[in-house]
């Protein structure tokens, strides 16, 4: 029976064990990237004196060539079978110019060249999610914009606090947003630095130009260690950690929305056909940003995937950091089909205004108001509080709000309220009285709004 059992596995092992390791089903999509710095090594190689300047020409015209090839022919990734995509350029090159194309690998190893790839193909996708963002940040100014002087209830443990203007609601998610744009930023200047000339781990023993490498790739600087510079994820995982917290941003907005759309809330209304409808339930909903949800958590598994990965791994080169790009990959794909979505959705709602001023002016939110105008009046802040919170009682005995009770019914509590209380108890002078830079008072909010519209202007220009 043994004997049987391994005389089978015998026969496919090699085909099996092969398979197991190729990553070109998924590094694919770093073809471009490695196009570009094979262009670039070439140049090295011809200024160091690897390459005459014939042999330099021959592979970097097959290297358009190959290019041109990959923009027009579907299929062109099909054959030959590869086992990553460094295989597959080399293979195509070797092809189309001989002999000449095996020349461009002196010096440089895998290790490097598929790092450095990575670093540029991210470099572009950082920029591509920024922009996304970027777009996101607009949507919310527009719907701030569209209805700036409507007003609904924020909340604090999940129950009416205090009411705020709806384009406050928008720019807070707008603060958000724009910190996952620095943080973007941050990790991108990061990854801008140039692996290649790493060699295996020790470096390379022929006179390439590094630093020439490095402009010619628009790189900031070079990695100032072999070692380091092959046996790096730092980059990745803080690639996937920025986007682990633009995740967090956006479920938590997509949550805010699909409750403002629900029956019990029924603060907005889709205009266009963002939600997905079912003839069994035929209210528009916002089902789609439940998956918003759901993917947050992908992308947090991806997360620790990477951390999982790096804990305790020796310093050094291992199999284990191929596995670093699918990761990367889906967390980047994630992400910008994420982005599309709360946009999209933005742009096609609508505050029900009636129902979110009815909402914001009802259940107490205006007791901070009240107690406010008992201390403004020199009454101790411990004593003002045990004041309102037995007002409030009674008007809750009385089946009133606040501005509801006649000033007797209020003096029977504190004889230091007079008339004007009603007028500290509006909506509009409750809004009105947060005036404070970054407060809910229509003026400093419009004052925001214009400010984050220069802001996203001046970007673009």
């Amino acid at each position: 029976m043994i004997t049987e059992v391994k005389k089978y596995y015998d026969g496919k092992s090699e085909e099996v064990i092969a398979e197991f390791g190729k990553s070109f089903y998924f590094d694919r999509r770093l073809f471009f990237a490695d196009v570009r710095v094979s262009l670039a090594y070439c140049d090295a190689l011809f200024q160091a004196g690897v390459l005459t300047r014939l042999e330099s020409e021959r592979i970097k015209n097959g290297l358009q060539a190959i290019v041109k090839r990959a923009e027009f022919d579907k299929n062109y990734f099909e054959e030959p079978a590869a086992d990553n995509i460094h295989s597959f350029v080399e293979t195509r090159l070797l092809q189309l110019i001989g002999e000449t194309g095996g020349k461009l690998n002196v010096g440089r190893s895998r290790n490097e060249q598929t790092a450095t790839a990575l670093r540029l193909w991210l470099r572009e996708e950082i920029g591509e999610i920024s922009k996304h963002t970027r777009d996101l940040q607009t949507a919310l100014i527009n719907a701030g914009e569209r209805q700036k002087e409507a007003v609904l209830p924020a909340y604090a443990n999940q129950q009416k606090a205090q009411p705020i203007l709806w384009a406050h609601w928008c720019l807070a998610y707008f603060e958000m947003f724009a910190r996952d744009r620095e943080r973007l930023d941050e990790v991108w200047r990061r990854i801008n630095v140039l692996p290649l000339g790493a060699g295996v781990l020790a470096g390379t023993s022929f006179e390439i130009d590094r630093e020439e490498i490095a402009r010619e790739l628009s790189f900031e600087g070079v990695a100032a260690n072999s070692l380091d510079a092959v046996a790096d994820a730092d980059f990745a995982i803080e690639t996937v950690g920025a986007c682990c917290l633009l995740m967090i941003h956006l479920s938590r907005l997509a949550e805010d929305l699909i409750l403002y759309n629900s029956a019990e809330f029924d603060f907005i209304k889709l205009t266009d056909s963002s939600s997905i409808d079912s003839f069994l339930r035929p209210n528009k909903n916002l089902e789609i940003l439940e998956l918003i949800r759901g993917k947050t958590s992908c992308v947090f598994g991806h997360q620790t995937a990477l951390l999982s990965m790096m804990k305790s791994l020796p310093l050094g080169v291992h199999k284990d950091l191929q596995e670093i790009q699918e990761t990367v990959f889906d967390t980047i794909d994630t992400v910008n089909s994420c982005l599309k979505i709360v946009q999209i959705n933005l742009e096609n709602i609508r505050l029900n205004e009636a129902k979110t001023k009815d909402a914001a002016a009802k259940q107490y939110l205006n007791a901070s108001e009240l107690t406010d105008y008992l201390v403004q009046r020199e009454i101790p802040s411990k004593i003002a509080q045990e004041a309102v919170g037995k007002i409030i009682l009674y008007a809750v005995s009385k089946n009133k709000n606040l501005d509801e009770l006649s000033l007797e019914e209020m003096r029977g509590f504190s004889e230091i309220i007079d008339e004007d209380i009603f007028h500290a108890l509006s909506l509009e002078q409750t809004l009105a009285s947060k005036n404070q830079i970054g407060g809910t008072a229509p003026e400093r909010v419009f004052e925001a709004l214009e400010s984050a519209k220069v802001s996203l202007e001046m970007e673009e220009n």
